[in-house]
């Protein structure tokens, strides 16, 4: 029987589902950012798919379009390189640009895979700022780099980034801010829980950055809600089984929201204000 193609990208479940969610919420995007050291070209492969996907469950892996993109003979799926040159030239840079406003083939997108940004100097990403900003619709852009501070404040403010786990052996654990974040939800100050966000938002943290933390701080309290059923757990989950099953629950709850409200275009500024208020009721 034909292997059929991938529909996650490879040790990267948690980041192939909010590729997906976006992508039936149509919410994609036009400008993504693929930054980590994972498989950045079969992240990209993916979320192209997703873009050209017709299914209702993008990328669904078996239509024409997905097929071809994985098989990377989609017309419309095009990575942009540049042998003759150590760099992306500026020449095929205005190609891009200038292909741009053409019609796609026969997706419903045309998407631009850069595999390396690296290879981008900032005059050539200048020569894509423009069409980045305000391209046709039909247009999408992917920028993979290994990191994301390669590319001018100019090309990121216009993108959204999606990063790579580290791998599994190197995965980092919760972030010491889920646990004194976890110690606030404790204590149940609302002082020091308007501080601590107040701190996180002068630290100008990113919105994925915001996610994780959040994401690390609801597993947190998973554990403590697990605690107060079993009596089993660390210190810190047994400490978190003291406040109650009920405020415990409540608060997953409430950062689960909120962690989805991560995925699309709101100010950290916001979302922090409005979770600080949810907390504290």
């Amino acid at each position: 029987m034909a292997n059929q193609e991938p529909l996650s990208i490879p040790g990267e479940p948690r980041l192939s589902r909010r590729i997906r969610e976006a992508a039936g919420r149509d919410a994609l995007g036009h400008a993504a950012i693929l930054s980590g050291q994972g498989d950045l070209a079969a992240a990209a492969r993916f979320l192209a798919a997703a873009q050209l996907c017709r299914d209702g469950d993008k990328p669904c892996g078996l239509c024409p379009d997905c097929r071809k993109v994985f098989r990377g003979v989609h017309p419309d799926a095009v990575t942009v390189t540049d042998p003759d040159h150590k760099n992306v030239s500026v020449d095929v840079l205005r190609e891009v640009v200038s292909d741009a406003s053409v019609l796609p083939n026969e997706g419903r997108r045309k998407v631009y895979i850069f595999p390396d940004c690296a290879l981008l100097d900032g005059k050539a990403q200048n020569v894509l700022l423009k069409v980045v900003e305000d391209g046709p619709p039909h247009a999408a852009f992917i920028f993979c780099a290994a990191n994301s501070a390669v590319l001018l404040p100019t090309i990121r403010s216009r993108t959204v980034e999606w990063k790579l786990s580290p791998p599994a052996e190197t995965a980092a654990a919760p972030d010491e801010r889920s646990r004194e974040l976890c110690g606030i939800l404790c204590a149940g100050k609302a002082p020091e829980l308007a501080a601590f966000f107040a701190e996180l938002e002068n630290s100008k943290i990113s919105r994925e950055e915001l996610k994780k933390l959040l994401s690390d701080t609801r597993d947190l309290l998973v554990s403590g809600l697990a605690a107060a059923c079993t009596g089993q757990g660390d210190a810190l989950a047994v400490r978190l089984a003291g406040v109650g099953k009920y405020k415990l629950s409540a608060a997953a709850e409430s950062l689960g929201g909120f962690i989805r409200h991560c995925n699309y275009n709101i100010g950290v500024g916001q979302v922090l204000g409005a979770l600080a208020v949810e907390l504290v009721r």
